[in-house]
Order: structure tokens, then sequence, then C-alpha cells
């Protein structure tokens, strides 16, 4: 298997995903590059690494959540599965085994709501690692008077915490909202779907899901 660190440099590779984030600026998205790809792909190998998950499997977690997002390329709509067939054709002439390739693509095959399911630890991981990403930085339209809900609800984030306690019983999103540009109703009426996809990702890690906005628990 091609070591992550490795992987990441890939000049092809990394113009899938230039281009796809390309397509998502054309469509008045928030910032799909190379810091939300690399801040999934830390955050899987965190959640799989404390739950004491094999070395390679949480190498591969890297590797699914830097290519997790490519599908956009092709559309926005089933970029999970397009995108999974990418990482298939990529991962194969990489020559990773069949084993790493099935591991990865069913990750990204099923890491978005309406038809992602958590089928497996990695998949499950790569769940709660996208949808945890809520940060101010990811909002490109500099023209806060024209946000949209999106906009506006990232943008409110000051400040974002996914962590597993010490007992490895609960995972917890902990949120720091500025109610000022965002209400917590705007964060639940886009990300209501993510986050009961995130509960089910952390049951299949033996985990309770809890989300913490403003020091208040709502889920």
């Amino acid at each position: 298997m091609i070591p992550f660190e490795k992987l990441r440099e890939n000049e092809e590779i990394r113009t899938y995903i230039t281009r796809a984030d390309e397509s998502l600026i054309a469509l008045g998205y928030t910032e799909h590059s190379f810091a939300h790809v690399s801040r999934v792909a830390e955050t899987a190998a965190y959640i799989l690494e404390t739950m004491g998950y094999p070395p390679q499997l949480v190498e591969l977690s890297k590797i699914a959540g830097y290519l997790h997002d490519i599908g956009n390329l092709v559309n926005r709509i089933d970029h999970s599965q397009s995108g999974a067939v990418m990482a298939f054709r990529i991962l194969d002439h990489l020559d990773f085994t069949a084993d790493e390739i099935a591991t990865v693509v069913t990750a990204i095959g099923n890491h978005d709501e309406g038809t992602g399911v958590p089928v497996n630890p990695l998949a499950a991981a790569l769940i709660l690692a996208d949808k945890s990403d809520v940060r101010r930085s990811r909002v490109r339209n500099t023209d806060i008077t024209n946000f949209d809900i999106h906009d506006r609800v990232n943008y409110s984030v000051k400040k974002s915490l996914l962590k597993i306690n010490e007992e490895r019983t609960n995972i917890k999103l902990k949120l720091s909202i500025d109610t000022k540009y965002g209400s917590v109703m705007d964060y639940f009426e886009i990300f209501l779907n993510r986050m009961i996809l995130c509960r089910k990702a952390a049951e299949k890690l033996g985990l309770e899901f809890k989300l913490i906005i403003n020091e208040q628990q709502l889920i």
C-alpha cells in the first residue's frame, strides 16, 4: 500500500480535487478543496486510531478522507458514488490490493446523507469526519449580506471540536456559534439529516453521538 503522505503528493489526484472544487465554486458551494479533504482525512484517522483499529485501516481512512469528494468533478448529484468509481480506478492503477480498494471505495460510496450507510468502521469514521467539518473558513462568499443558509451556518461557527471521551463510550461534536450570523434553528434546518447519519455512524463504532451547541446538548 502506498503511504498516505506519498499519495497526497500525486499530481493527478491533486488535479481531480482542484477541478472538483472548481465545479463547486461555480455552484456557490462552500470550500471542498485541500483544507476540507485534509481535515477529513486527519479526523477519520483520529477516530479509528482512538477506537483501537489496526494501523492499516487508520492509513486507509486517511486515503478515503482525501479522495472522498473527487466525485464532484463529475456532478454534485450522486458524487459519493461517482467518487467511489474514480477512487477504484486510481487505487487500482497504484497497485493497491483488492481488499484495500474495496474498503476505501465502500466508505466513499457511503459517505453522503440520503444514500450513505455506515456499513463498516471506515465508512462510519468517514461520515463523522466529513459531517463535522463546519467552520467559518469554508465560506467563500465575501458579501455577508448575500449569505445563503449554508454560508450563514458555516460562518456562524467560531469553533468546532469532535472528540471521543476517555472511556470511548461517546463522541461529541461541540460547536460554538455566533448567533449574530446564524441561529441554532438554521443549523438544524440543513444539518439534521447529517446529524442523524452521524448518530448511526457512531453506533457502528460502538459510540453514542452527542451534539453540543453553545454548551447545550441537543442530540
